[in-house]
């Protein structure tokens, strides 16, 4: 999912009123209004599902581990930019917060001055993370794809006698001849020798 920063719906989550003003103060004036304020975490994945935002602003002043435990697995369910404002943290808190896909973890100093800077952050470190993800995913399949492809070969090579250039050419030829990919005779090559053992 890729967030841009024009006509945002951003949610925020927090039980202190004045600390929401605050945030939703420098949400407007940076331009953004389609801002919702969730002061109960009862149900919260749910209701976040419902209220579908963009960005996900959660303070928590001063959170004790449970509190921070439930955000994080909202944080990881949720799969959206989101920033978490804490009064104060250890190491242990903020590792746990990246594991946990928190895109930004502010410590203190809650002004609403601060927000915007905070907000564009933290969608493009969001951002940054989303691609990272999908690259190292489409890497690991296509690795997963080569493993499948080369065992194809092998069994092509061992059955049949080819080299392995021919291997391949013969499984291309396949391929083109249904309209098919490479892989997916790859894989038909790989169940059938696995059913005739």
């Amino acid at each position: 999912m890729r967030v841009l920063a024009d006509g945002l719906k951003i949610l925020i989550i927090d039980a202190n009123p004045v600390r929401a003003e605050i945030l939703k103060s420098g949400l407007r004036e940076a331009g953004h209004d389609l801002v919702e304020w969730i002061s109960d975490t009862h149900r919260l994945q749910g209701r976040i599902a419902a209220l579908d935002p963009d960005v996900v602003l959660i303070d928590l002043e001063n959170p004790n581990r449970d509190v921070l435990e439930h955000m994080f697995q909202v944080s990881r369910d949720v799969k959206r930019p989101i920033a978490m404002f804490v009064d104060r943290s250890d190491s242990a808190m903020i590792a746990a917060s990246v594991d946990a896909g928190v895109s930004a973890y502010i410590v203190g100093g809650l002004h609403k001055e601060r927000v915007k800077p905070i907000l564009d952050m933290t969608i493009s470190r969001f951002n940054a993370f989303s691609r990272l993800h999908s690259e190292l995913a489409e890497a690991r399949s296509a690795l997963e794809e080569r493993k499948v492809i080369d065992r194809a070969k092998g069994i092509l090579m061992t059955q049949k006698s080819l080299s392995e250039a021919d291997a391949y050419a013969t499984l291309r030829t396949s391929a083109m001849a249904r309209s098919v990919k490479v892989i997916d005779i790859a894989k038909s090559i790989v169940l059938a020798s696995e059913v005739l053992k």
